[in-house]
């Protein structure tokens, strides 16, 4: 809303009225005036666009929305929301200079329909019939190869799945986070690569994604950090290329872990992405909670891609198509919740009858029991419920850890609330470069790639690290 005071944004999310003629959900912003002003000095207008008409809000203003918008107010356009309506606002008789300092301060319009405007218009004006597309993309579109690196240990061999890109530059070697995989920096890498001469290799963590070893519920804190140092060696002998580590998350903290344990000789850099020590373990006491929330199984890929979009774990379409691949497993012989219930519900019902009924619920069950079979649902390839005696292990001391690793650092989050006590000293002392990407989820490097990968190649250029690509212009942040 627009008052006299300056400019409120109001959302008119959730209305409902019999003089509203498009659904509220499509506006964003009304505007609103006095109802003890209505019709002193105010002048009809050409329709703006948009919905006709008006409704009563409480506290005595009136919405109005259209072809009689308020003029005499100066009236103002807002701008439209997924491209249905657009609605205007107003002051009492300001300036001209006012009115330009307050339309300044307006984000600006889309184009409106057949002005020829820029495919992001077109997308803000795609109406809800159109549905999006929630298929799997193979990993192989946005790196250029895997690889298996087999690690030799006490218990036998190991096996850890990378996925790589690039020819030259440093080795950005990239952690996932807990429950994720090395998928999860696939659009990361294709945008990283387009901007710096870098080498990507993305490590699938032990008991996440593709990697097997002999005992894949040890995911503490010393064991992950010792396979880093593993796959480096074995990948590299004893001559490794630079090397700057790149954690989100769990995989923050085990870079973090490796670092400070010396366990990669020729690292140059280290980078943590949305982990802070402080918040993490606060966090920690709801994790169970968030994890009883999410479903246990999927019936398809599709449906795995979909939720992980609509509940937000992932804002990014493109990067949920080929994340998620990563993150669920088919199952054989999975009984899905809903054929779980039946049965059960089937088997009270016939336990009041004879014994020819109980053979029927046999039948029956065994019937639903193979064509759940025949489903083939998908279901989470790691139970992290499971490994919360680790969580303490991963984050607790993080942030002197930080700290105290002589090597330039950076650290990219998706609030500056996230700041502990020590990492806000630290900052202000210098002792690493920090930026913070807002309208981002906790998967900062999926919602917002592009974005992750400039404050990276700023990084590795600043420190004369890597080359930019292309004409890459550094912009160096201002903490």
């Amino acid at each position: 809303l627009l008052f006299p005071s300056g400019i409120v944004k109001f959302s008119a999310w959730g209305l409902r009225g019999p003089r509203l003629r498009y659904p509220a959900p499509f506006v964003k912003c009304c505007c609103a005036l006095p109802v003890e002003a209505q019709g002193e000095g105010v002048e009809s207008t050409e329709p703006v666009g948009g919905a006709a008409g008006s409704w009563v809000l409480s506290k005595g203003y009136r919405a109005s929305l259209g072809e009689r918008a308020v003029t005499g107010w100066a009236a103002l356009s807002v701008g439209r929301s997924f491209g249905y309506s657009s609605a205007t606002c107003g002051l009492p008789f300001m300036s001209a200079l006012e009115k330009s300092m307050h339309l300044g301060r307006l984000p600006s319009r889309p184009p409106l329909p057949g002005s020829g405007g820029s495919q992001s218009g077109a997308k803000m004006r795609m109406g809800p019939g159109r549905k999006r597309d929630f298929s799997p993309v193979p990993w192989s579109q946005y790196f250029e190869s895997m690889e298996d690196v087999e690690v030799e240990n006490e218990t036998g061999k190991d096996t850890f799945r990378v996925y790589k890109s690039g020819s030259e530059g440093p080795v950005l070697l990239l952690l996932h986070g807990g429950g994720h995989s090395a998928l999860s920096w696939a659009v990361f890498t294709a945008a990283i690569i387009s901007r710096v001469q870098c080498r990507i290799v993305a490590l699938d963590l032990r008991g996440h994604g593709e990697t097997k070893v002999k005992n894949s519920e040890d995911l503490s804190a010393e064991t992950m950090a010792k396979d880093v140092g593993n796959v480096v060696e074995a990948m590299y002998g004893d001559l490794p290329p630079p090397i700057m580590l790149i954690g989100h998350s769990m995989g923050g903290a085990i870079a973090v872990h490796t670092a400070s344990s010396n366990l990669v000789p020729s690292l140059l850099g280290l980078c943590m992405i949305d982990v802070v020590e402080g918040t993490a373990m606060d966090a920690l006491n709801s994790m169970q909670n968030f994890l009883r929330g999410r479903p246990k199984t999927f019936k398809s890929l599709e449906n795995a891609i979909e939720w992980s979009v609509k509940s937000g774990q992932i804002r990014n379409l493109e990067s949920a198509r080929v994340s998620m691949v990563g993150q669920v497993k088919q199952c054989e012989g999975i009984t899905s919740p809903e054929g779980s219930k039946s049965i059960v519900e089937g088997i009270i019902e016939e336990e009041e009858e004879d014994e020819e009924g109980s053979e029927s619920v046999n039948k029956r069950k065994k019937e639903d029991d193979m064509e759940t079979k025949k489903d083939h649902p998908y279901t989470w390839r790691i139970e992290l419920a499971k490994t919360e005696k680790y969580w303490d292990g991963w984050f607790r001391g993080l942030s002197n850890l930080f700290l105290s690793c002589p090597i330039p650092k950076l650290l990219l989050l998706a609030g500056v609330d996230r700041l502990d006590k020590d990492l806000t000293i630290g900052q202000m002392q210098g002792k690493f470069q920090m930026q913070v990407l807002p309208q981002c989820g906790h998967a900062v490097h999926e919602d917002a790639p592009d974005k992750v990968a400039e404050a990276v190649a700023t990084f590795l250029i600043r420190h004369r690290f890597a080359e930019p690509i292309g004409g890459f212009q550094c912009v160096f942040p201002g903490c």
